[in-house]
């Protein structure tokens, strides 16, 4: 690990992939948390994931493996490995191998959910169990909003790093150009945060820059986060829009982070107007703070001011995802 972190990876509910990107009998590898992974979608439809590699000889199930029934198969000997991690089928064998034999995982698998159009793996580096759920967020797959807009970034950083920007005050006006530093009081309960926000928002030109001479808009803004991967954003006032911001480690120093739009199909022609723009604005600052994010060090006792926001409070509650140095997560209400 380099200078510029010494930061685990923090364990949570991570997306690995969209929904759509994998249909029924196919095979994907994977990298992350450091490690070879292998996506599959079953023959009844459901999404695994497991490490990479058949403890055979070897071969990485990702390049080549086949789905057999609910199982993946590997395309070197054709033995085959269930969602749970089970060795289900050692084709040419006469009696299974001692060591694969009975209801024993063999290969770690991950505990995968589907919601919100995308696919969710957890982790964690003493293979818990979950400690929470994903959130369901009924827009994301509602009839009544339009299809996910995404956008993704390969980025040199931490989680920490990015989930912090929602407690950094200031840098909304001397980064991204904001008319004043957004206020609201941040809320934590047990692995949940929420904030909220009335808010003067700049206008985006249509590159996403901020227009200088655009009379501001008065909204509203809700953030939320459940651990370490999964946060979401909404906007109200003049429009409505969902932003899902989704981030899942490579290793313990990149990362990649999607974001996904969805705004209501009965909305004006205006309004729609005025959500692609600020869509636009969102994915232009983004881009603003990916310099920043690579090229900077993390100070584990920054010197912070009065108007910075809450930043120790927010890493107070990002702590506990940390599993060397942190208690166990307190379940949210609800």
């Amino acid at each position: 690990m380099s200078e510029r972190y010494t930061l685990p990876i923090p364990f949570g509910w991570y997306r690995v992939a969209s929904s759509e990107d994998l249909a029924v009998g196919q095979v994907r590898p994977l990298k992350y948390f450091g490690k070879e992974l292998v996506l599959f979608r079953t023959e009844s439809g459901e999404a695994k994931v497991l490490d990479a590699f058949c403890p055979h000889l070897g071969a990485h199930l990702g390049y080549g493996g086949s789905v057999a029934g609910e199982s993946i198969a590997c395309p070197f000997h054709g033995w085959q490995f269930n969602g749970n991690g089970r060795c289900t089928a050692v084709p040419y064998a006469k009696n299974m191998p001692p060591k694969v034999a009975g209801d024993k995982s063999v290969i770690h698998a991950y505990p995968t959910v589907e919601k919100n159009q995308s696919i969710w793996a957890w982790y964690h580096p003493q293979q818990i169990a979950p400690l929470f759920d994903v959130v369901d967020l009924p827009e994301a797959s509602s009839p009544d909003w339009t299809p996910l807009q995404r956008y993704s970034w390969t980025i040199r950083t931490t989680l920490q790093e990015t989930a912090e920007n929602v407690a950094d005050a200031a840098h909304f006006v001397y980064t991204h150009g904001a008319r004043e530093m957004p206020r609201g009081e941040m809320l934590v309960d047990g692995h949940k945060r929420s904030a909220h926000y009335d808010m003067v928002s700049s206008v985006p030109k249509a590159d996403g820059s901020i227009d200088p001479d655009a009379p501001p808009r008065q909204g509203h803004l809700d953030t939320y986060a459940s651990g370490a991967g999964q946060t979401w954003q909404r906007f109200t006032g003049f429009f409505e829009t969902l932003l899902m911001g989704m981030v899942v480690p490579i290793d313990a120093e990149t990362l990649e982070l999607h974001f996904a739009f969805t705004q209501p199909k009965n909305a004006s022609a205006e309004q729609r107007a005025a959500a692609e723009l600020v869509v636009k604005g969102i994915v232009y600052q983004a881009q603003q703070d990916i310099p920043i994010w690579e090229h900077k060090v993390y100070l584990e006792t920054p010197t912070l001011c009065d108007g910075d926001g809450p930043i120790h409070q927010h890493r107070k509650w990002f702590s506990q995802f940390y599993a060397d140095d942190a208690p166990t997560p307190i379940r949210a209400a609800g």
